[in-house]
């Protein structure tokens, strides 16, 4: 054989070995959506369950998405796509409403109570045989348990008993895109924004469909498209347009589109010379701009806004009220059925005297002053998504006006794309967090986060929930494959806030990996501990906001330079030779008076407060007597040298999966696992040799020294830091 014919065949023999290999990596596009075969006695279990498909056959958008989904998820899962039948007979698959279907309607299933959005998963008996109905009272409640029932198989869950009744217990399930119209993504570490606007709204990237595939089967119904720091020309007719575009891929899967508002567009765009939201003209040029929005897209959900904070135009510019400006926007919505939703996210240019306490102190004297269309988005705590946070003030202070939570999918104070961080616990812990706001001023009595923003609490005609997309062009969608599991967590609490963040992790990791237990059990426990850890290398035991300033990267505890005292780091952790922490008591800035009584005397005492808000609500001395019997100084020390080595643990754990991930996704997620090990230490030794240095105290017997000098901490500079 000739040496080039010898090349040629040992170069078509490497390909017929390497193809194959590529063609079965995964990259996590599929997200939680992997319809992968099943083993072998599952797959002959659900075809025998699952013999055939009943499905009205002159269906809305909305039901053919439905039927598609279920052909690709059986046919992924079971390696077949069961028979399309005209009626319902042993092992039938029914899908409908009693409006599409004379089958679900003799039926007579108790689906009034479900409401637009629930559904119905039940095991019925004909006179056939006994077949599974998914049944709801509109298309999008069949779509919703078409997911169900999918993930149900996914999940290897029995069949042979069902009744699922399931709706979702909050109105409004959002994502807040923090996109910009030259798509970068403020805060984003996930590549370019999802929204092509250059080539919106004359070419539609099939991205589009798999994003409204993804929200949909946790239950998302509606996506803020834009940055709450807008532009104005996102609301004229070109960009207007473009979203129209969007709002026509997106209706199908029950995902509604809304905008974020720049409170002066009047006169940025629109020529006038004032924004007052008491003047007639602005009012008049509002109404108009909802006019034209609703005409393009006739389901337009509403505004976001973010007005008077960090610079952002607002109705304070003219001597008016959050309450003016919200309801002038409401107003204009009202004829729609459009809401606004009013960020409580402020802090004004003059120096508050506590940050924490700003919000607060600027809506509780406006409760009952908005319009009823109006919702109040308040952040689940009273800074700006730390590590860890107790929950804001203002849910349960504010019976009279609808609130609604802001979480952060995306993760700007957790370390970005790169640490694995699962939110779940998080989110979870503020949801279910006690508000001690019920009727009797007691603690334990159900008055929790997830009552107020459900509406049960104060009974709130709006409800809502927003979280902030960490959504980006990268083939993972989240920069990470983990990362996934906070999108994925989000919107199942947002469906269910009684969920918890062990069966969500569990579900996750089942559709995401394997059903595999050798794989879940130590997989989910990694997650679990997670959250955790990144608090104890960041910002143990109440500390917050030590992120180097602006890019929020890596450890800058001693940054004390910026113009304004809560742009530094310094400014919350107060250490100095005596003591450290923020005195928020009484005979601080009184900030623990926002809560209701109980927990104003809880947090409030020393003695009391849970460790880890120690910090958050007191200033106490380096040597103050901590409940593991160290003093304060040592145990700061045990918490950051706790937080690496359950990063280290973390990494031991993933290595030991090897076996049950593919390639590409165990490799990345190997890798980042080491750069969070590396940083860990990283913020663990900056800040001790900062804490050191302050307080002029040894370190605790046995401790590590910091590999680097503390100057040569301060020394890094990250000037083009991700997601600015």
């Amino acid at each position: 054989m000739q040496p080039l014919a010898l090349r040629a065949c040992r170069t078509a023999l490497l390909l017929a070995l390497v193809i194959p290999q590529c063609l079965r990596a995964e990259d996590g596009y599929e997200l939680w959506l992997r319809y992968r075969p099943l083993e072998a006695e599952w797959r002959s279990t659900y075809r025998e369950a699952v013999r055939s498909l009943v499905v009205p056959q002159s269906g809305s958008p909305t039901l053919r998405a439905a039927r598609g989904e279920l052909l690709r998820g059986l046919e992924g899962l079971l390696g077949a796509v069961p028979a399309s039948a005209r009626e319902a007979g042993e092992g039938a698959l029914l899908l409908g409403t009693p409006e599409t279907s004379a089958r679900i309607a003799d039926l007579k299933l108790p689906l009034k109570p479900l409401g637009e959005e629930g559904y119905l998963i039940r095991r019925v008996d004909t006179d056939r045989g006994a077949a599974i109905v998914i049944a709801a009272n509109s298309d999008i409640g069949v779509l919703y348990g078409t997911f169900h029932f999918l993930r149900l198989l996914q999940t290897r869950t029995a069949l042979a008993n069902l009744d699922i009744v399931s709706r979702p217990r909050i109105q409004l399930r959002l994502l807040n895109h923090w996109d910009n119209l030259d798509r970068s993504v403020e805060r984003g570490y996930a590549g370019q924004s999802l929204w092509d606007w250059w080539r919106l709204p004359d070419y539609l990237d099939p991205r589009y469909t798999d994003y409204a595939r993804a929200n949909a089967s946790i239950g998302i119904n509606g996506t803020v498209l834009n940055n709450v720091n807008a532009s104005a020309d996102s609301l004229t007719s070109r960009y207007i347009a473009k979203a129209a575009a969007l709002a026509d891929v997106f209706r199908p899967y029950g995902i509604r589109v809304y905008l974020s508002a720049r409170f002066s567009a009047p006169v940025e765009i629109g020529g006038l010379d004032t924004a007052d939201p008491l003047e007639p003209a602005v009012r008049a040029w509002w109404k108009a701009k909802a006019a034209e929005i609703h005409a393009a897209i006739p389901d337009f959900g509403g505004f976001l806004v973010k007005a008077n904070s960090e610079g952002q135009p607002g109705p304070q510019d003219y001597g008016r009220s959050h309450a003016d400006g919200a309801n002038m926007l409401a107003e204009a919505l009202r004829p729609y059925g459009g809401a606004v939703m009013w960020r409580a996210f402020v802090y004004s240019d003059t120096n508050p005297e506590d940050r924490a306490k700003q919000a607060y102190s600027e809506f509780k004297p406006l409760d009952g002053r908005f319009a009823d269309n109006v919702i109040l988005q308040v952040k689940n705590g009273p800074i700006d998504f730390q590590p860890r946070e107790p929950f804001h003030p203002l849910f349960g202070a504010m019976p009279a006006t609808n609130l609604m939570l802001e979480l952060q999918i995306t993760k700007e104070y957790l370390g970005f794309d790169t640490h694995l961080v699962y939110l779940g616990t998080l989110f979870e812990e503020v949801l279910d967090a006690d508000t001690c706001a019920g009727s009797s001023g007691r603690c334990g009595e159900g008055a929790v986060v997830a009552s107020v923003i459900d509406g049960s609490l104060h009974g709130y005609r709006r409800t809502g929930i927003a979280g902030v997309a960490n959504i980006g062009t990268d083939r993972d969608w989240s920069g990470s494959i983990f990362n996934q599991a906070n999108w994925y967590a989000f919107g199942r609490l947002a469906w269910n806030p009684d969920l918890s963040a062990r069966s969500i992790a569990e579900e996750w990791l089942r559709m995401t990996f394997t059903a595999n237990k050798r794989f879940v059990a130590p997989a989910a426990g990694m997650m679990l501990r997670s959250r955790q850890a990144a608090v104890d290398y960041m910002t143990p035991l109440g500390l917050a906001h030590l992120m180097g300033t602006d890019h929020h990267y890596g450890p800058a505890p001693w940054v004390d330079h910026l113009a304004r005292p809560e742009w530094n780091p310094v400014y919350y952790h107060r250490a100095d030779r005596e003591g450290i922490g923020f005195d928020r008591t009484a005979e601080g800035t009184g900030a623990v008076s926002q809560y209701a009584p109980p927990l104003a005397r809880r947090f409030g005492n020393r003695n009391a407060v849970p460790e880890d808000y120690l910090l958050w609500f007191h200033h106490l001395p380096w040597d103050y007597p901590m409940a593991s019997g160290r003093d304060l100084w040592a145990e700061l020390v045990h918490r950051y040298d706790r937080g690496v080595a359950e990063v280290r643990a973390m990494a031991e754990t993933w290595a030991g999966l090897e076996s049950f991930v593919d390639a590409e996704r165990f490799y990345k997620t190997a890798r980042f696992l080491e750069i969070q090990k590396r940083e860990a230490r990283w913020w663990r030794d900056a800040s001790i040799a900062y804490f050191r240095a302050v307080s002029g105290r040894p370190l605790p017997a046995g401790a590590r020294e910091p590999a680097r000098p503390l100057e040569a901490y301060r020394a890094l500079q990250f000037p083009r830091g991700a997601g600015n």
